[in-house]
């Protein structure tokens, strides 16, 4: 079975809203927090009252009229439901998308040559895991560029490993007599716990 690749890609907008929401219900439940350490400490009511804006806040919600509040409830409304349209039509907004091409061989006389990007990433993914170092290989071809992550055992030889891992690459495209003569190696993580001995 062919391998597929999936990305899920949140939305920017709901990740913000969602992080500020957090940010302001920590900052509520430390400053009440400290109020309550004051109020232990045998502080005034009255100062931690003025302090903590309780009284004012309790006073001004017990004299709302129910038009008043009604009127709340509707802003409020308003403001969820055009906060949610504004993310539906922000995700529904068409996205020009340029699909992966195949590296073209140059023409020998008896017609042209594809390579397509899984294969490219195929031949640096198996040249990268036969290094004793690296536990798994992950390539990726676009746009021209060839990016390949792995996982070592190794962190400390890191960036021996990932020069290493790069020649290697290099040098299958070579063997394969494909034209490509500039891989980028990242070094994606190590696992310690799992070492593979050397064939």
């Amino acid at each position: 079975m062919a391998r597929q690749r999936l990305r899920i890609k949140g939305s920017a907008l709901t990740g913000l809203v969602g992080r500020a929401l957090v940010v302001v219900l920590a900052a509520m439940l430390v400053w009440y927090g400290a109020m309550l350490v004051l109020l232990a400490l045998k502080v005034s009511p009255q100062t931690v009252s003025d302090l903590s804006g309780y009284r004012d806040a309790y006073d001004y919600l017990a004299t709302l009229q129910p038009a008043a509040i009604d009127r709340l409830a509707v802003a409020i409304t308003g403001v969820v439901v055009a906060l949610a349209a504004g993310a539906l039509v922000w995700r529904g907004l068409p996205r020009p998308h340029l699909t992966r091409s195949a590296l073209s061989l140059p023409e020998s006389g008896h017609g042209q040559t594809d390579i397509q990007p899984r294969a490219l990433e195929r031949a640096v993914e198996a040249a990268a895991i036969e290094h004793p170092a690296v536990l798994s290989a992950s390539g990726r071809y676009d746009d021209g560029t060839l990016a390949l992550a792995i996982t070592t055992a190794d962190a400390r030889n890191a960036v021996q490993t990932l020069r290493e891992v790069r020649d290697r690459a290099l040098e299958s495209l070579a063997r394969h007599e494909l034209d490509l003569s500039t891989v980028h190696v990242t070094l994606a993580g190590y696992d310690h716990m799992n070492r593979r001995d050397p064939a």
